[in-house]
């Protein structure tokens, strides 16, 4: 049953999806500083992704 109404709302997700972009109407591109937030974003986690860990804690908790 659980399965069922996950798909009966994936199933509307989409058809909102789909349906609501030829509905609404176009909205202004935001302006160039926003569209570097995501980069931003992605630089920052991709810097503590290779970042070493200072706490001995930590490296030896992961190993």
């Amino acid at each position: 049953m659980l399965m069922r109404s996950m798909m009966i709302i994936l199933a509307l997700f989409t058809l909102l999806l789909l349906v609501l972009p030829l509905v609404l109407p176009p909205l202004p591109p935001p302006p160039l500083i926003l569209l570097f937030v995501p980069v931003l974003i992605m630089s920052l986690l991709i810097m503590l992704a290779f970042s070493p860990a200072r706490d001995l804690n930590v490296l030896l908790a992961t190993a």
